[in-house]
C-alpha cells in the first residue's frame, strides 16, 4: 500500500489542475463573422453554453441566482470540429474557425471567430421517376433546396423526404427517394439528383386494431379516416392518429402499415392501429386571487367515451368574490379586496357551472356535435349583474379542413339588473318602473353562423401564420327571444404573426362589428334600443338615443 501512495499522490495533483480548470464559469459566449447561420443555430450545435444572465452580467452576478455552466476544454476544442461540420454540411466547404479565450480568475469569456468563405452553390437539381405521376417542375419551385443556393445537405435531405411524403399521399406507401451528387469543390458548384423509386400504387385491404379493453371496436373505427378499399394516403394515417389521441381516453396510439416491405406484384396494404387505453376520468383543479374578483376557486371533471361513442361529458364549476359576497363575506373589503369596498355588484358571489356532452364523429367523421347545459352569476364591476340559465347546441361542420363552419344555438332565460344611479346617469332610465321593466326575466335566443380559417404555428404561443374569424347572429321572436332582445350581429377579426429572428414576434389584430336593433322601445320620453357590446364578456346591456 506504502509504495502505491506515491502514485496516488502524482495522480491527485496531476487531476487537480484539471479539476480546477473544469470549474470555470463561462460568463459569456459570442460568435463574430458568421452571416450564412444565425447565432441561435451555432450556440445548439455546440457543447460550449454561457450561463445564465443572472449568473453572467456582473450587476447580477451578486445576487446568486441564475445557472453557473462550466467549462470543458475537451467539449470546447471538439466545439471547433462541430462548427466546421456544420458549416460544411450547409455548403460552405471552405470556412475556417478560430477561437479566442480571456481567462479572468474563476472566469471564462468565448468567442468564436469564423471565416466563412464562399459557398458551393446547386448549378442543377434534377429529379428523376416523376414524370408521370407529379408536375416536375411545379415540385421543384417548392422544394427546401433550390437551385443556385448554397448546397445545404440537410435541405437536400428535406427535398428527398417533400418528395417522398407526397407519393406516399398519392397512393405509394413503399415510395423511395435515392439522393446523389457531385461537388467541385474547387469550381465551388454542386450538381445532385434525387431519383424516385415509387413502388406499386396500393389500396387499403384491411384495417386491424388491437389494445382496446374497455373502448369498443366499432367506436375506433369510426374515428379513423382510412377504410377498406380507400387509395392509400399517409396523411389519412396521421389525421386517424390525431383523431384517436383527442378521446382523451389513450395514452398511445399508433397507425402505420402493419408490412414494412411490398409483396411482389401486390397492390394491397393491411393498416395496424395500435392503441394502449389511459386513465377514462379527469380531474383539474385551481385557485387564484384577483383584484376584482378577490379569491377564486375553479374545478373541472371529465368523462371520456361516456356511455361509447367516442363521446365525452363535461362538467365544470368556477365560483369568485370569495371572502367579499354572500354568503362566504369574511370582512375582507377593508384589506385584501379593498378595490371592492363599494362595489355594490359584489354583494354575491359569482358562480358559474356547466355540463357539457360532446360528440365527435356526428353522422361523419368530419363533424363534432356538443349540447351544454349552464347557469351563471356574472358582475361587471361598478355597472351591472347577469343571472341566468339555459342551454347551447352547436355542431361543428368539417371539422378537420382549413375552414370549419359551427352552426349554433343558445336560449337562456336571465335578467340583467344595475344600481339605480348607473341606470340614471349612463342610460338616463331614472324611473323606478322603468328600471323594473328593463330588470325582468327574459328570454334570449340566437343562432349564430361562425367559421375560422387558422393557420398559426401553435396554439399556445404563435409565431408565425394568421388566424381569421368571422361570425353572424341572429336574435328575435323567431328563434326564442323576448321582443326586447331582437338585433342582427357581424364581426370580423384578423390575427398575423410575423417572425423577428429567433424569439422576436411582431404581431397585429384588427376587429371589426356592426350591430343592426331591430327594436327600440320608448322609456320617459327617450328611445332606448339593446345592444351587445364586442369583447369577450359579450356583456349585455342598453344604449340611448335621443328622439
Amino acid at each position: 500500500m506504502r509504495a502505491l501512495l506515491p502514485f496516488l499522490l502524482v495522480a491527485v495533483s496531476a487531476a487537480a489542475p484539471l479539476a480546477a480548470q473544469q470549474e470555470r464559469v463561462v460568463r459569456g459566449l459570442s460568435f463574430e463573422g458568421n452571416h450564412a447561420i444565425d447565432d441561435y443555430t451555432l450556440k445548439t450545435a455546440i457543447a460550449t453554453s454561457s450561463s445564465s444572465v443572472f449568473a453572467s452580467l456582473w450587476l447580477l452576478r451578486w445576487m446568486g441566482l441564475g445557472e453557473k455552466r462550466y467549462f470543458n476544454e475537451l467539449e470546447f476544442r471538439r466545439d471547433v470540429v462541430r462548427l466546421l461540420l456544420l458549416y460544411r454540411q450547409s455548403g460552405y466547404m471552405n470556412a475556417v474557425v478560430d477561437t479566442v479565450v480571456r481567462r479572468e480568475g474563476g472566469d471564462v469569456h468565448v468567442l468564436f471567430r469564423i471565416y466563412e468563405g464562399e459557398p458551393v452553390r446547386l448549378t442543377k437539381l434534377a429529379l428523376v421517376g416523376l414524370d408521370s405521376i407529379l408536375d416536375v417542375a411545379a415540385l421543384k419551385r417548392t422544394l427546401p433546396l433550390q437551385e443556385w443556393e448554397p448546397f445545404n445537405r440537410m435541405l437536400f435531405q428535406a427535398s428527398a423526404d417533400t418528395i417522398a411524403d407526397r407519393l406516399r399521399n398519392l397512393g405509394y406507401p413503399y415510395a423511395q427517394i435515392l439522393r446523389s451528387y457531385d461537388v467541385d469543390a474547387a469550381a465551388l458548384k454542386a450538381e445532385a439528383t434525387l431519383e424516385a423509386l415509387p413502388g406499386p400504387r396500393a389500396r387499403i385491404g384491411s384495417v386491424v386494431i388491437t389494445g382496446t379493453e374497455k373502448v369498443d371496436t366499432g367506436t375506433v373505427r369510426k374515428m379513423l379516416s382510412v377504410h377498406p378499399n380507400d387509395v392509400f394516403r399517409q396523411d389519412r394515417l396521421y389525421q386517424s392518429q390525431r383523431d384517436l389521441y383527442g378521446m382523451g381516453v389513450f395514452r398511445s396510439v399508433n397507425v402505420g402499415l402493419a408490412d414494412t416491405a411490398p409483396r411482389p406484384g401486390d397492390s394491397i396494404v393491411t393498416v395496424l392501429v395500435r392503441v394502449a387505453e389511459g386513465p377514462r376520468h379527469r380531474v383539474r383543479i385551481g385557485a387564484g386571487y384577483g383584484s376584482l374578483d378577490c379569491f377564486r376557486v375553479q374545478s373541472g371533471w371529465t368523462a371520456y367515451d361516456f356511455l361509447g361513442g367516442a363521446r365525452s361529458l363535461d362538467l365544470t364549476g368556477r365560483v369568485s368574490k370569495l371572502g367579499v359576497g354572500s354568503p362566504t363575506d369574511a370582512g375582507l373589503r377593508g384589506n385584501v379586496c379593498h378595490f371592492l369596498h363599494d362595489d355594490v355588484t359584489s354583494d354575491t358571489i359569482n358562480y358559474s357551472i356547466g355540463l357539457t356532452l360532446r360528440q365527435p364523429a356526428f353522422l361523419s367523421p368530419r363533424h363534432t356535435a356538443s349540447l351544454g347545459l349552464f347557469a351563471e352569476r356574472r358582475s361587471e364591476f361598478k355597472a351591472y349583474t347577469r343571472q341566468a340559465v339555459g342551454v347551447n347546441v352547436g355542431i361543428t361542420l368539417n371539422a378537420r379542413r382549413n375552414v370549419p363552419v359551427t352552426l349554433g344555438y343558445g336560449f337562456s332565460v336571465g335578467r340583467t339588473t344595475a344600481d339605480a344611479a348607473v341606470y340614471c346617469s349612463l342610460f338616463r332610465v331614472c324611473d323606478a318602473t322603468d328600471r323594473d321593466l328593463l330588470a325582468r326575466s327574459r328570454r334570449f335566443g340566437a343562432v349564430t353562423i361562425s367559421g375560422v380559417r387558422d393557420q398559426v404555428n401553435s396554439v399556445l404561443d404563435p409565431s408565425a401564420g394568421s388566424l381569421v374569424t368571422a361570425s353572424l347572429m341572429h336574435a328575435s321572436r323567431l328563434v326564442g327571444s323576448d321582443t326586447l332582445y331582437e338585433f342582427n350581429r357581424g364581426q370580423f377579426e384578423v390575427s398575423y404573426y410575423y417572425p423577428l429572428g429567433r424569439r422576436g414576434v411582431l404581431a397585429w389584430r384588427a376587429l371589426a362589428g356592426t350591430i343592426v336593433p331591430a327594436r327600440r322601445i320608448a322609456l320617459a320620453g327617450q328611445s332606448v334600443h339593446f345592444i351587445i357590446r364586442f369583447g369577450a364578456t359579450r356583456a349585455m346591456s342598453w344604449g340611448r338615443g335621443c328622439t
